[in-house]
């Protein structure tokens, strides 16, 4: 099964860029996964949002199952995530694409476009530090499934 990791612009704190190049490293062991960073809408534009989710759309191929990061969506604990990993394996799901929105969100016609949308936690995280706990999480996810001592 391929990840596809896609958000709009660039991890531009050096240190979580590097924890999601670290969990990527790691994840590789057992899905191919690559990151799409579109591109970012200027602040200054009220059609930003728009822009922004349009190049989010694009970058999603056709037959990828989308899971969005959404505040609304489900709050998986780290066992029922390996539970939906397990499931999409079975289920010979090709590709999950894994969308985090920007800062000013997602267009409506994005959030109708997930199959799933996924809550990472009540708190409030940045986008930034939101796409370390993504990849982290399904890195987790797949060593619960293999057994590994790396989720204790």
């Amino acid at each position: 099964m391929r990840m596809r990791f896609i958000w709009p612009g660039k991890t531009k704190d050096e240190h979580l860029r590097a924890l999601v190049s670290e969990y990527l490293k790691r994840l590789a062991r057992f899905a191919r996964s690559e990151v799409v960073e579109t591109r970012e809408g200027a602040a200054s534009d009220p059609a930003a949002i728009e822009k922004e989710s349009h190049r989010i759309l694009e970058a999603i191929p056709a037959r990828s199952r989308m899971v969005l990061l959404d505040v609304k969506g489900r709050e998986w604990s780290s066992q029922e995530l390996a539970a939906q990993v397990q499931r999409w394996e079975n289920d010979s799901i090709k590709e999950v694409a894994i969308v985090i929105g920007g800062p000013r969100g997602v267009s409506a016609e994005v959030v109708a476009r997930a199959q799933e949308k996924w809550r990472l936690s009540r708190l409030t995280l940045t986008h930034e530090m939101a796409r370390v706990v993504a990849v982290e999480q399904l890195y987790r996810a797949y060593t619960i499934n293999r057994g590994l001592p790396y989720q204790k």
